[in-house]
């Protein structure tokens, strides 16, 4: 799941704040009366005496002195753990045995050392630092930190065969898609092929690397945190997983997602132990997957025998798109 990247502004300054909405902080901590001047310079969580989230209702705090000091963390909400001096010891304690930790640290490399601590790291970092261009730093390096790496390999496609006009979803998302990226989307929850982004000029079509057209209404995409959702529930302002052919992703937010009628083509493939992949995808030459190389390969020029890349998760059973321990079938 995404870390939490919070930042101390106290005392309340404007470019401070500003600088942690520009990182991408979820909150900021202000002193009491401050809230609505941090909401006039953008939307940001509070954490305040009279903030959106109010200390000891939404958020804890405990500082660490002493081995005893640690009992105090109970992990019930987000709890602010702060240190007489920064030391990985008593956060790893903490990790081993709860969650809900966010630690205090004072510039990016303390941050990027408490998020990868025990290979699991804190829940996040509140930043106790002045400095706006340490706030930016820190928040790449905590965007990082929440980068899902994702297991990809070759399937061989099987066959493709043209199925009745039936809905199909573009997604345009708010960020330029590097060449190779793109979004898993297949028939099943645990088994999706890695749709190519239409960065791809043509002859009859200009290149726009903020869209994918992913698929039919009814197949899962991915989602951050190993959650799935149907293409056609997908809306504007929600987060989907970019992964590119490498397996690193990264969080992108939905602007828009176009859902017409279309000629479509079903595609089907299986990896070296016969694990199968499918998916029913427009019957387009502009719609492409993508191979073992990054390359982008067009649907309607797959054949047999043709390598692609796709995801296998645990075959599970889905509840409003997490994954559940039950039996199912899905053919």
């Amino acid at each position: 799941m995404p870390k939490r990247f919070w930042v101390r502004v106290d005392p309340f300054d404007r470019s401070r704040v500003t600088a942690a909405i520009e990182a991408g902080a979820e909150a900021v901590v202000v002193p009491e009366g401050k809230t609505d001047d941090a909401h006039a310079l953008g939307r940001i969580t509070t954490i305040a005496a009279d903030g959106d989230w109010q200390w000891g209702r939404d958020v804890e705090r405990v500082r660490i002195e002493s081995e005893a000091d640690e009992a105090q963390v109970r992990g019930r909400v987000p709890t602010v753990i702060e240190s007489g001096e920064w030391t990985i010891i008593p956060l790893e304690n903490l990790i081993s045995r709860t969650g809900n930790l966010v630690q205090t640290v004072h510039d990016a490399g303390e941050a990027e050392i408490a998020l990868q601590v025990m290979e699991r790291g804190a829940d996040g970092v509140l930043l106790v630092n002045d400095d706006p261009a340490e706030i930016r730093r820190t928040g790449e390096v905590v965007a990082r930190a929440s980068a899902e790496t994702v297991d990809l390999e070759p399937v061989t496609i099987t066959g493709t065969r043209p199925v009745t006009l039936s809905d199909r979803c573009c997604i345009d998302t708010t960020s330029l898609l590097e060449p190779g990226e793109g979004l898993l989307v297949g028939n099943t929850a645990s088994a999706q092929f890695l749709v190519f982004n239409e960065n791809v000029a043509t002859p009859y079509c200009a290149a726009r690397p903020f869209r994918v057209n992913a698929g039919a209404v009814h197949a899962y995409v991915r989602l951050p945190g190993d959650r799935t959702r149907y293409l056609a529930e997908v809306a504007t302002g929600e987060e989907l997983l970019a992964v590119n052919p490498r397996g690193d992703s990264r969080i992108v937010a939905v602007g828009r997602n176009k859902i017409e009628r279309r000629p479509m083509l079903l595609v089907t493939a299986e990896n070296a132990d016969g694990a199968k992949v499918s998916l029913v995808l427009q019957n387009a030459e502009t719609v492409r997957l993508t191979t073992p190389e990054g390359e982008p390969a067009s649907v309607a020029t797959l054949e047999p025998g043709d390598t692609v890349l796709a995801h296998f998760g645990a075959r599970t059973g889905r509840h409003f798109g997490r994954a559940i321990d039950e039996t199912i079938r899905e053919r």
